[in-house]
Formats: C-alpha cells, structure tokens, sequence
C-alpha cells in the first residue's frame, strides 16, 4: 500500500477543507492511504513524512507567500534535507486565498522549489481550465487556470460554505491525479 501525506496550514478553515478534498482524491486510487497532517498547532511526526511515498504540501497565500506557519514547518524540515531522506517521492502543492489572484502563483512556487530542495518530483494539474469549453466560472474545474498545481479561491464564509462547486470539483480532480500517478508506479 502507498502512502501519502497531506501537509497543511490553515489560519481559519479553508485550507483544511481543501486539503480533505484533495485527500479524498488520492483515495480514490486504489491501494493509497492518505495521511493529513497540520502543521503549526503540534510538535511534527518526521517519522509520518519519512514513511510516505507522497508528500502534498498546502499553505493559504499570506501576503503573496506561504503562511508563517508553514514556512516554518519548510525551515524545520533541514534535517531531512541534509540527507536528502524526501529525494524522489512524488511531491505536489496547492493554495487558496481570497483573491482570484492573490499571488498565489508565488506560494506554488515557493512549493515547488521546496520540494525540489528536497531532491522530489513535482506532479502539476493537469486539467485545462473547462471555462474554455463553455462552463460557468462558479463550475468549472481549474478556472483560475494553474498548472503548477491547484489554487483556489475562498470567499469570506465558513470553510463549507466559501468554495465554488467548481474549486471543490477541482481539489477532488487535483488528488485524483496525484493517486493515479503514484499508482503507476513510477516512483
């Protein structure tokens, strides 16, 4: 059995709800156990991390970056970077803020280049944005249009109540391809 883990911040709810819906994606591989794991509220399991063979990292864009809490948990990780323990397990982030925009396109990066530090393999989204075909934006799977990996976009309501279908659809596709990937073994 794979396993994976979701790394996550969340200041006020939102990214937790994202980060369940991507969770809920990878299970729907066959064979993947997927493990959420919130940074910034507890002392870290390293040891949950070192295990798994997929490590999804989430932050909501704070000031155009991760969130301080997160960063902090990439600043911990210093360990596992001098002896390049994460090097080639399969690696993929996601944000939300509550701007179209936001500057979410730095925090990805900001991901994507902490993984990398790592020694890992990035896995993009894939889907093109369905906008283009005709679907409404409050419907439409990556309407925001990432590929470096999944951004979304919350409203100021409750975690349940601050997402487009269309971003739920797309957190849900998000981990889908995450789990098909690791399911093909190519790590």
């Amino acid at each position: 059995m794979k396993k994976v883990s979701v790394v996550y911040h969340s200041g006020y709810g939102h990214t937790a709800f994202i980060a369940k819906k991507v969770a809920e994606g990878i299970t729907s591989a066959k064979n993947i156990e997927v493990q959420l794991v919130e940074v910034g509220n507890k002392s870290m399991d390293w040891e949950i991390l070192q295990n798994s063979d997929a490590i999804v990292f989430g932050s909501p864009t704070y000031m155009g970056n991760v969130s301080a809490q997160f960063k902090a948990f990439m600043d911990e990780s210093s360990k596992a970077w001098m002896t390049q323990s994460w090097a080639n397990k399969l690696a993929a982030g996601f944000t939300v803020s509550g701007s179209p925009s936001g500057d979410k396109l730095n925090t990805l990066q900001a991901l994507t280049t902490f993984a990398l530090q790592h020694g890992m393999l990035w896995v993009g989204y894939n889907t093109l944005p369905e906008t283009y075909g005709g679907k409404k934006p409050e419907e439409a799977r990556n309407r925001l249009g990432s590929f470096t990996g999944l951004m979304v976009q919350a409203s100021n309501e409750t975690a349940e109540k601050a997402f487009y279908p269309g971003d739920i659809e797309s957190a849900l596709d998000f981990g889908k391809r995450i789990g098909t990937v690791l399911s093909k073994n190519i790590v």
